[in-house]
């Protein structure tokens, strides 16, 4: 995709009902992203070699989502000098906590920056992607202004509503 600055790469195609938060979250901001699926135990291969190029095929951050031992945004970041943003997804064990230490627990020099289990943590890697972009983007940056607006006034509206079911 021409002018794709956010690549999102999944360890199965199982994981698009969470990740899909990631990208949609992404398009309400005007990004649009590519999304991939590899494995960093079954396409170890072919998964660096995407890191490796990321940067030069015009990719600014990298969002790699995996359950299980989760090992992708690791091995991602293993291969670039991306930002990469780890999205712990839930597993079939441990309720996504193997995940989420698999994913924030990476050797000093290795940083993934890893968001929350699941659909919250897909949007906040979504939302964290903006923020990186947004430093080089005043565009970018005056929509996340606005977007902090919406969730200030929506928080606000939330307790005049049970102030007035209070009576008060």
């Amino acid at each position: 995709m021409a002018n794709t600055q956010v690549a999102i790469v999944m360890g199965s195609a199982n994981d698009w009902k969470v990740v899909e938060h990631c990208f949609e979250t992404l398009k309400e901001f005007g990004i649009t992203a590519e999304v991939q699926v590899m494995s960093a135990h079954r396409t170890p291969h072919e998964a660096c070699e995407f890191a490796e190029n990321a940067a030069k095929n015009g990719f600014k951050v990298i969002i790699g989502a995996a359950g299980g031992a989760a090992h992708l945004a690791g091995v991602l970041a293993g291969h670039t000098i991306l930002p990469v943003i780890g999205i712990p997804m839930p597993a079939w064990a441990l309720d996504g906590m193997d995940s989420l230490l698999s994913t924030v627990q990476m050797p000093k020099g290795v940083p993934v920056a890893t968001v929350a289990i699941g659909k919250v943590g897909a949007v906040n890697a979504a939302i964290l992607a903006v923020q990186m972009l947004a430093l080089a983007d005043e565009e970018l940056a005056a929509k996340l202004v606005g977007f902090k607006q919406d969730m200030h006034d929506d928080v606000l509206k939330s307790n005049a509503d049970l102030q007035k079911q209070l009576g008060k």
